[in-house]
């Protein structure tokens, strides 16, 4: 359900907010990679030196949601969110200013760290203001902006250099952070009031983090939807090699068809905010994991086979983005909803995942040499073998939970049979013994509240 008593513009204004802090991050990590040449001329350094200022960038995002997930619990989700778009707006701009890849490294580094806090707390937010359904859309909408932005950050990256050099890239990250800062100031008011945060300061909010991992169902959410962003990593660092080397596509051609396949997952996340209220949570998960199992077990069979053409290997690989789509707004509902009582924590715990697991998975295609299309596809198949592995392992309960389901345990000798638990009631019936007496019986509880013989 919404805020109570909240105007639906209003709620339009804090998504279209939090849409943009989802979008921080993949701005931050993808825009500048067309300046990658002119970066290494202006330091005089390697290609793989430049490259190394990603990897800090994703390992401070990974740590920034790992980190302040917990702590807002803790203090609060507004503040967190001005601090880091300006933390962030501050480090943008030591990296357009600086004069030395050791600088530039570190800003990048915490520049991480400051756009994981409105990935995470954002999260957190929607969590602590809708619930049900209209929490489940409202998480699908930002997923998809989170998975737009990607293939809008290098354009965007490459229309800024049209006008200027690489230093111009990281002003405008400034001043979209400066923008973002404004727009959470006026459209974010704070949804975690002090009486519901975590009593017992940062250690507390840290051990609810521990106690979160406990849970056996949110510890499968976090698998399924890791599991698969591993394939879909596995996908992005393999297929360059794949279409381009192997199929002899353009770059032009290949950012059509790396487009295309971003429209799929985006496709499918639209559907799933259709679709979410009418068809089960686990239901819409499932439906994701298994298009993306059989679109990468049939990519592997063709590869295998020698039959891997160019357009049945875009066509798997489409199913791979649109199942992942699906998989994503779902598993994330998910693991929120099992993590309630620590939205901060289990949003932090999803940004670790995702990075961790699709870090790990990323550089696997080319792990035993050259990158070939039957690689990526083992890799990208054995990923989402494991993510739907642990659907049902992992995400779903052991045997039922119903009365039905525990009749059935009892008729089996799994668990010793249940007493019934009887109350003492007056009750006064038709039977002319106990009418005049209005006797107790010995009676059976009933839903209706009213007892039984």
């Amino acid at each position: 359900m919404n805020a109570p008593g909240e105007p639906p513009a209003r709620a339009g204004r804090l998504v279209l907010a939090l849409g943009g802090l989802s979008a921080l991050s993949p701005f931050a990590t993808d825009m500048y990679a067309p300046a990658f040449p002119e970066i290494v001329a202006s330091f005089h350094t390697s290609g793989a030196a430049v490259q190394l200022s990603l990897t800090a960038c994703l390992v401070g995002i990974a740590a920034g949601q790992l980190v302040l997930g917990p702590v807002s619990d803790a203090v609060g989700r507004r503040r967190l969110l001005l601090v880091g778009c300006g933390l962030f707006t501050v480090f943008s701009a030591v990296c357009a200013l600086a004069r030395s890849l050791a600088v530039f490294e570190t800003a990048r580094l915490l520049q991480g760290c400051a756009a994981g806090a409105g990935l995470v707390v954002g999260r957190a937010v929607v969590s602590d203001r809708f619930t049900g359904v209209h929490a489940a859309r409202r998480l699908s909408a930002l997923s998809v902006i989170a998975m737009t932005a990607p293939v809008l950050a290098p354009v965007a990256g490459g229309a800024v250099l049209g006008i200027g050099s690489w230093r111009l890239v990281f002003g405008a990250l400034a001043a979209a952070g400066l923008a973002l800062w404004a727009a959470v100031g006026a459209w974010v008011p704070e949804s975690l009031p002090a009486e519901r945060r975590v009593s017992g300061g940062v250690r507390a909010a840290f051990g609810a983090t521990a106690g979160l991992l406990r849970r056996r169902r949110l510890v499968g959410g976090l698998l399924v939807m890791g599991c698969g962003l591993g394939a879909l990593f596995a996908y992005i660092t393999g297929s360059p090699f794949v279409f381009r080397d192997g199929f002899g596509l353009s770059p032009t051609g290949y950012g059509l068809v790396f487009a295309v396949n971003a429209a799929g997952t985006v496709l499918a996340g639209v559907l799933f905010g259709r679709l979410a209220g009418r068809v089960r949570l686990g239901t819409l998960l499932a439906a994701g994991a298994a298009v993306t199992l059989a679109a990468t077990g049939t990519l592997v069979a063709l590869h295998a086979a020698g039959a891997g053409g160019f357009p049945a290997t875009w066509a798997c690989l489409f199913g791979l983005t649109s199942g992942f789509g699906m998989v994503l707004p779902a598993a994330t509902t998910l693991v929120l909803d099992l993590g309630a009582d620590a939205p901060g924590a289990a949003s932090g715990l999803l940004g670790g995942a995702q990075f961790v697991l699709g870090a790990a998975a990323a550089p696997l295609p080319g792990a035993a040499g050259d990158t070939t299309a039957l690689s990526m596809a083992v890799v990208v198949c054995g990923c989402a073998l494991l993510s739907a592995a642990a659907l049902p392992l992992l995400a779903g309960p052991r045997g039922g939970r119903g009365r039905a389901a525990v009749r059935r345990r009892e008729r089996r000798g799994a668990v010793p049979r249940r007493r019934r638990r009887f109350r003492r009631v007056r009750w006064r019936h038709r039977c002319g013994t106990c009418a005049p007496r209005r006797r107790s019986h010995r009676v059976r509880r009933s839903r209706r509240g009213r007892g039984r013989r």
